[in-house]
């Protein structure tokens, strides 16, 4: 919050300052550019990105960073076993959120390496009778590129279609499985457009063919309640820097009855039970169990405040713009993440002109290519609109004046931009684009 200090709740420790106060106005972070310029910085609504360090964690994190470095895995002195203790605790917290037991949880360096150990490492250790994987057209690239990957060593990869509104069709899903199909992986809370798939439905399924089931749940642990044995959940993949943790870890939950095995992707000194080689960084896997404690007793309050802000966004900016649609289904979903297209207005032009406030465009225009998102163009929307699109990330730090800011900006360069596009003047001129025979220079 602008006020540098984040809401206390009864039962909780008071967080640190975020920032000292300054003379900067309340909407604008009061940290300074990084070029050492004293421009303020723009507000922070991209937390599907990343999310800032709750102050508490870095609390939790300062004493293994600095008096406690042993080695976790040192056996023979006080150091290690401290380390191994701490690193013991945040296994229990991490598995106390999505109600797992602590032997489960293999810590990693986030939700690429987990989805990575999960997806290979079930496909390459049941290979000799299983080569069939079922998965969706939405998920987070590393989950495609990794059944990419496994279509080069012969294994055959289905990728679900998904509804308009985002969310998979089950029928379809079952009719997808085949003899020697041997995962199912769909991610819980979508990063672009937060619909939130049918992850209970999915489990029953699966558990009754007794194929093992993989979901992405980093845009949804903390967030929303998830439980592994009620949604029948196999494996899960978790990342820190997204419930408010560090950066650079995350963790994979690996269901021990009925038991999943998997192939290391790492060798080593056989750390994590065999699965994960490699020294657990304590003060990583430390902020990461605080993050996910903070975020069990949190998750009511700030899924509500969350909810109430979203609402306001939508509500104000659909109310004074027309031609808006917002992507994904208006009921199964994370109300945090909130994608908009904007008919008539290109996304990079109002991503350059919302400049004081960090967003992130639906549409990967990059300068080496021109192409949509791709989870947009599985839902089926219109190549425009794609392009037209914007993700508004709201989380635990956001302010109701950040918030009315974003708004009433977006609503001006909105309105700007439409106001030099020939295209808004056209539709306005009751010209219907679609009959149009553009002619290529």
């Amino acid at each position: 919050p602008r006020s540098g200090r984040a809401p206390a709740r009864a039962g909780t420790t008071p967080p640190l300052p975020l920032a000292p106060d300054s003379s900067f106005p309340p909407l604008l972070h009061s940290g300074r550019t990084g070029d050492g310029g004293g421009a303020p910085r723009p507000l922070y609504m991209d937390v599907q990105a990343t999310t800032p360090l709750d102050p508490r964690v870095l609390d939790s994190m300062l004493p293994y960073l600095t008096a406690y470095y042993g080695n976790p895995h040192s056996r023979t002195h006080a150091y290690g076993w401290e380390s191994e203790a701490a690193m013991e605790k945040a296994r229990r917290q991490v598995a106390d959120l999505i109600g797992a037991d602590s032997r489960e949880i293999i810590f990693t360096s986030g939700a690429t390496e987990s989805n990575n150990m999960a997806i290979k490492g079930v496909a390459r250790f049941y290979k000799s009778r299983k080569k069939h994987i079922i998965t969706t057209q939405t998920e987070h690239k590393c989950v495609l590129d990794s059944c990419r990957s496994l279509e080069t060593e012969g294994f055959r990869v289905t990728y679900l279609p998904v509804k308009k509104n985002g969310l998979i069709d089950l029928k379809e899903l079952e009719a997808a499985f085949q003899p020697d199909t041997g995962l199912v992986s769909v991610m819980t809370v979508n990063n672009e457009i937060g619909v939130k798939q049918p992850i209970h439905y999915i489990g029953e399924i699966c558990r009754a063919r007794k194929v093992f089931f993989h979901t992405d749940a980093a845009q949804a642990i903390g967030k929303i309640p998830m439980d592994v044995n009620n949604m029948k959940i196999d494996l899960m993949s978790i990342s820190g820097h997204k419930i408010y943790g560090p950066k650079g870890v995350g963790a994979l939950y690996v269901r021990r009855r009925p038991r999943v095995r998997l192939e290391p992707l790492q060798s080593g000194g056989g750390q994590e039970r065999g699965l994960r080689s490699g020294t657990v960084p304590t003060p990583l896997a430390v902020g990461l169990g605080a993050a996910c404690e903070v975020a069990q007793q949190e998750m009511e309050y700030d899924h509500k405040r969350i909810s109430q802000l979203a609402e306001r966004l939508v509500t104000k900016i659909m109310s004074e713009v027309p031609d808006v649609v917002m992507n994904g289904d208006r009921e199964h979903r994370y109300p945090g993440c909130i994608n908009l297209s904007f008919a008539y207005v290109e996304g990079e032009s109002l991503l350059m002109a919302l400049k004081d406030v960090a967003l992130s465009s639906g549409s990967a225009c990059t300068s080496a290519s021109l192409e949509p998102s791709y989870v947009l163009r599985a839902i089926g929307t219109d190549e425009d609109l794609a392009h037209s699109s914007i993700r508004f990330g709201i989380g635990r730090f956001t302010t109701e004046e950040e918030v009315d800011y974003t708004v009433q900006k977006c609503i001006q360069h909105v309105k700007r931009l439409r106001e030099m596009s020939p295209l808004w003047e056209m539709v306005q001129d009751g010209i219907d684009l679609k009959s149009i025979k553009w002619t290529q220079h």
